[in-house]
């Protein structure tokens, strides 16, 4: 989207959950196989005259967060720091990609003013970077927006991660003739947002809103039993024989989902995300 609107760019990534095959093949776009938090990328900086840095870079595994502690602060907290540190050294505005995960039990929907209170290791990491960014404005003006998405979907996207992504993890189980495990009641609610509407409102906080937080994402949310049931519906179309399976509860937040109306104010986002058009075409893909 952003070498379509002449813009230069430069992708940083260890290629953990995605191809190269991936990549753009444009005269606009460089790319670097690097680790963050493990290699330095402060050579990047000085070698390329960088203006903005959109920072998506994390391991999102929410329910195995407990399990792989150290994984997830060194992935998601201290590969971010030398991120922000590259930013203030260099002028550069950091437009950073948090999670709903920071909200943790407080009532949906979730509003941008609600106090942080996250309940596992991975919100805790995303919460950490975003106290890191505010500290970084404070002290040496950096400027920045924290950007919380949820659940974002869409074609391309890596499936085959086992614990990352429970639309993909339900495809992948149907493809592979096993059947979806659904942990606890199911009734867990979460709202499921197509990738192609988040482009346009990324863009706009190049230039402006500096210093400010947004959820972004759908409005409408779905109980993770109707989910498995669009995944068996659309299996059965394409002649898979899907089918569901119930594991024990895990420790995760009932139900969560955001209240969009201050990106729909200020950035004129628009989300039409139909979920089922949207997994038949990744599950046709």
């Amino acid at each position: 989207y952003l070498l379509d609107g002449g813009y230069k760019v430069i992708g940083i990534d260890d290629l953990s959950g995605g191809y190269k095959d991936f990549l753009p093949c444009n005269e606009n776009f460089i790319f670097y196989e690097r680790v963050l938090g493990k290699a330095l990328i402060d050579d990047i900086f000085e070698k390329h005259s960088i203006d903005t840095v959109f920072h998506f870079a994390a391991y999102a595994a929410e329910g195995l967060s407990p399990f792989i502690r150290c994984f997830n602060y060194q992935n998601n907290v201290i590969a971010s720091a030398s991120i922000v540190n590259a930013c203030i050294n260099n002028n550069c505005k950091l437009i950073f990609t948090s999670s709903m995960a920071v909200y943790g039990k407080h009532p949906p929907p979730f509003t941008e003013d609600l106090d942080p209170a996250p309940v596992d290791p991975y919100g805790i990491a995303k919460r950490a970077v975003e106290m890191d960014i505010e500290q970084g404005a404070q002290q040496f003006d950096l400027k920045y927006n924290i950007i919380r998405p949820h659940n974002v979907l869409g074609k391309y996207q890596n499936i085959w991660d086992k614990y990352r992504n429970v639309i993909g993890i339900f495809i992948r189980k149907v493809l592979n003739h096993e059947p979806m495990i659904v942990y606890g009641d199911g009734e867990q609610t979460r709202a499921f947002s197509d990738i192609q509407y988040y482009m346009e409102p990324f863009a706009k906080l190049i230039e402006g809103h500096h210093n400010e937080t947004f959820n972004i994402g759908a409005d409408k949310y779905w109980s993770i039993n109707e989910v498995a049931n669009i995944v068996k519906d659309v299996g059965a179309q394409c002649g898979y024989d899907a089918q569901i399976s119930h594991g024990e509860p895990r420790h995760e937040v009932k139900h969560a989902y955001c209240d969009h109306t201050k990106a729909i104010t200020h950035l004129d986002f628009k989300d039409d995300t139909n979920l089922k058009s949207l997994i038949k075409d990744m599950f046709t893909w």
